[in-house]
């Protein structure tokens, strides 16, 4: 028998004020807006221009930190949560300065975190996708993936496993899973590197971005 058909319970609209809250996250000390305990040189801002079109900013500032785009849907009035079995599709256009660190991922209560997504230019080849709920984790190398390519990808937040396709192709099943009853919101952004894991952006680095140009969550 085919499988139960999914039906779409969010499609992201990055401008709308009551699906996303910008430039403050609770996976942040405080809420931020910096977080120098992660290596990030972020200084989350509200701007609209860093984040409500989907192309996720940052510039730097007097201070050595970076203005840094960021939506989430915590404490939205949505307030939309991921859930067991849910299915997230997006598409993005990777950054290419060295030091852009974007992600895709999820959070509540001090945790609950899986990455759809992170990447790093220095990395030319290679995403990032980890399970920090049950530990799990891959780095994918694939050369489709590059510096100012647009990748698809798609994660199923399984019970059991959680798995990841890339440009349509099935490339990692952690075989861990959340769990029956887990959630979690999302959040969407684009981090600066501090260079103790990944070089920090040069001095002649004056704004970077990535884009997520489709992002979608469907549901059995």
């Amino acid at each position: 028998m085919p499988a139960p058909r999914r039906t779409p319970v969010f499609t992201a609209d990055f401008s709308s004020a009551t699906q996303w809250i910008a430039g403050r996250s609770w996976a942040y000390p405080d809420g931020g807006p910096t977080n120098p305990r992660d290596n990030k040189l972020d200084h989350l801002v509200a701007d609209p221009a860093y984040s409500r079109g989907g192309v996720f900013r940052a510039t730097p500032r007097p201070d050595g930190n970076w203005d840094t785009g960021l939506l989430t849907t915590e404490g939205s009035d949505e307030g939309f949560a991921l859930r067991t079995g849910d299915v997230l599709e997006a598409r993005v256009k990777l950054p290419v300065e060295v030091g852009a660190w974007p992600a895709i991922w999820t959070w509540r209560d001090g945790g609950q975190e899986i990455d759809v997504f992170e990447y790093h230019p220095d990395n030319p080849d290679l995403l990032e996708f980890s399970n920090h709920v049950r530990q799990g984790h891959r780095y994918h190398r694939d050369p489709s993936v590059r510096p100012g390519s647009w990748v698809d990808l798609k994660v199923e937040f399984g019970g059991n496993s959680v798995v990841w396709w890339v440009n349509g192709a099935r490339v990692y099943a952690d075989h861990k899973g959340v769990g029956r009853s887990w959630w979690a919101y999302l959040i969407v952004n684009l981090s600066v590197s501090a260079g103790r894991y990944h070089p920090a952006p040069g001095p002649d680095v004056t704004e970077m971005s990535y884009e997520v140009s489709g992002l979608r969550v469907f549901r059995r």
